[in-house]
């Protein structure tokens, strides 16, 4: 069996990454692996997590050498025998992975958004990037709104966010603030975070960015530009707010959410998305299989962690009862936790996403180390808004079936299975991405 085989077979079945020195070729010339792509992830988390590859294949003397050209690094370790090992990421933006790809001037694309379709077509010759394998979401970001720390305002709507970062909405006292011209900061036409913005919020509002807006290819350079600046608004991941003020956002009927962990990890707060390594399926470089299975291990998730991201690792969260939740929801939050994990649905089908598939061993893991498996979970399934509320019940109670065929397969009994339909909407009906978000299946357990 072939590297790349088992550690894709690992990947499907939940098992842990191989862990002894030495798996990996050394020897050639040129790195061992080249990463490019996406800055959010470039700048500090890919990085660290090949460093704890190097690690792991018994490498010594791990270090990073910078580049002439900004956003570039290689990450050097040394055999036992004394040879350089190296692997080069350039963090120019996601796009700039994918047309890397294509080239052949990468072996792996990092991307702070999902492939888009034309992409894919693109590179169809190197295999289908959308396929389990292929597409693997290494963590989960936030998109944090940044105002100058002395800004009073505390939360914005994605519908305001829009005409602000349009230039119809020039001035503060225009949405509740003090006085004074607003100034735009943006990421640059390569970023994925731009990319995830200008599709989270503008385009399906009818909105582009004005021209107005300083662009910037560093996330760090934006937010400190932001903080120093207090006219300034911005939009950066949720690890590189530093000292900006982040406010909680408001999308449709949903309640004002913070950028908070537990929300991100279930993907509820509006402007959340995950992080992408993109594995061509006719690639043959172990390395890059390996990373992508490192990235996926529990050694790997607490490195994102540890760079300010949201980890995939399941845990139990209390949820705290309130007026706007239905009442049988309330009932379940005063009597089991939440895990945080949502499942989500390919679009348009009832078909789990990739990582929702990817989650099933996750939560599955969890209910067997913590002896639920008997009686002690409920599904909870919800969906978008339909012209039949009845039939928006059915379908929220069918998705939470798909998910439950899955986990029954694995010897789940299951205590209840609940469908609450299209009530306690996380974002707007009004757009493919927010209807996506609301059909969401979330796990509890006694």
């Amino acid at each position: 069996m072939t590297l790349r085989v088992l550690f894709l077979l690992m990947l499907c079945l939940g098992l842990p990454h191989l862990a002894a020195a030495g798996n990996l070729p050394t020897s050639g010339q040129g790195p061992v692996l080249r990463i490019q792509g996406s800055n959010t992830i470039g700048a500090a988390l890919g990085p660290a997590l090949v460093e704890g590859l190097l690690g792991e294949q018994g490498l010594r003397r791990i270090h990073r050498e910078t580049l002439t050209t900004a956003n570039e690094l290689r990450i050097v370790g040394e055999t036992d025998q004394g040879s350089r090992v190296v692997v080069e990421v350039a963090a120019h933006g996601s796009s700039t992975g994918f047309a890397a790809l294509k080239t052949a001037n990468a072996d792996l694309a990092a991307s702070s958004r999902p492939i888009k379709d034309s992409e894919r077509v693109s590179l169809e010759s190197l295999g289908d990037l959308k396929s389990p394998g292929a597409e693997q979401v290494i963590a989960i970001d936030g998109l944090a709104i940044i105002l100058h720390p002395d800004n009073p305002l505390t939360q914005l709507g994605t519908e305001q966010l829009a005409r602000i970062f349009s230039g119809e909405v020039r001035t503060w006292e225009d949405i509740g603030g003090r006085r004074g011209p607003i100034h735009l900061y943006a990421r640059d036409d390569q970023s994925g975070t731009y990319d995830t913005f200008k599709e989270l919020v503008l385009s399906d509002r009818g909105k582009s960015l004005s021209s107005t807006a300083e662009r910037f290819e560093s996330s760090e350079q934006l937010s400190d530009a932001v903080s120093a600046d207090p006219q300034g608004i911005g939009f950066i991941g949720l690890p590189y707010v530093r000292q900006a003020k982040a406010v909680a956002i408001v999308d449709g009927q949903s309640q004002a959410m913070p950028p908070l962990n537990n929300l991100i990890a279930t993907e509820d707060y509006p402007l959340s998305r995950r992080l992408f390594f993109y594995l061509p399926p006719s690639a043959k470089n172990p390395w890059a299989d390996a990373l992508v299975a490192f990235a996926q291990s529990s050694e790997g998730q607490a490195i994102v962690a540890a760079n300010g991201f949201i980890a995939q690792t399941v845990q139990a969260m209390s949820v705290t009862p309130n007026a706007l939740m239905p009442e049988g929801y309330q009932a379940l939050s005063r009597h089991a936790q939440r895990l945080s994990v949502n499942f989500r649905f390919e679009e348009g089908s009832a078909t789990l996403d990739n990582k929702a598939q990817q989650d099933l061993s996750r939560v599955l893991d969890y209910i067997k180390q913590h002896d639920k498996t008997n009686g002690q979970v409920t599904l909870v399934g919800f969906g978008d808004a339909k012209s039949d509320p009845a039939r928006a019940d059915l379908l929220s109670k069918l998705r939470a079936m798909a998910v439950r065929r899955e986990l029954v397969k694995s010897g789940v009994v299951f205590r209840e299975i609940r469908g609450f339909g299209a009530q306690m909407p996380v974002a707007a009906n009004s757009a493919d991405e927010g209807r996506i978000k609301n059909r969401r299946v979330e796990v509890w357990v006694y």
